[in-house]
């Protein structure tokens, strides 16, 4: 199911795949290394960026986007004004607090590589974010950014690719079988996705989250 939510998320821009996806695979990368309880343990973070984030990343801002997730940021809270001032404090003292927490090196170079003509088989929009205590490499994981901002590492996106799944109550696959649905179960199309989005939260849940994407569009 493709969730409403889905498809209108809240972002910085310009782009969901090459800036909003790479900030949230980052910034799930810090959460993972303080799951393991090694956070404190790493002196540096290292990103390559491959295929069409490699390509084409500087443009829409891939590396800024790394650096803002590695940082503690998530693209749909993350308040806009404080953007410059952040990127310029790291570029400058050339380190990054992870989580806002934990003091790493971020030297200008090579912190974030772009490979312009490599890439990794399983999707264009790959990225390795990898984190050492010296020369010991402490974490390895591989992200892929396959649109709308969606993350999927590569057992998910295996799983994807084998075992899509429809979790909606009534799953339609066209705007024909919407209205034939709608007509059929005397509803109207904002009754029926509402009761396929209450698969996923409840009803007061996805108000409050509607709420919160039209607030966004206003400020």
């Amino acid at each position: 199911m493709i969730s409403v939510f889905d498809m209108f998320s809240i972002g910085i821009g310009p782009s969901s795949s090459h800036t909003v996806g790479p900030m949230k695979a980052a910034f799930l990368f810090t959460q993972l290394l303080k799951q393991q309880k090694i956070v404190d343990q790493v002196s540096h973070v290292k990103t390559e960026l491959f295929g069409s984030l490699g390509q084409t990343g500087i443009g829409h801002g891939t590396g800024k986007a790394v650096i803002l997730g590695l940082g503690g940021y998530e693209p749909d809270s993350i308040d806009p004004d404080i953007i410059d001032d952040f990127l310029a404090k790291v570029d400058t003292s050339q380190r990054l607090m992870l989580l806002g927490q934990y003091d790493t090196k971020f030297p200008r170079q090579n912190a974030i590589i772009f490979h312009r003509r490599k890439t990794l088989p399983a999707h264009s929009n790959a990225m390795e974010l990898k984190a050492y205590n010296g020369d010991e490499l402490l974490l390895s994981k591989v992200y892929y950014s396959i649109g709308g901002g969606f993350i999927v590492d590569e057992d998910e996106l295996k799983n994807v690719k084998i075992n899509p799944k429809d979790t909606s109550k009534h799953p339609f696959n066209s705007g024909s079988e919407l209205i034939g649905l709608c007509k059929e179960l005397g509803y109207s199309i904002s009754t029926l996705m509402m009761e396929n989005e209450k698969q996923l939260c409840s009803e007061a849940e996805v108000s409050e989250k509607l709420a919160k994407i039209w607030h966004a569009t206003q400020c």
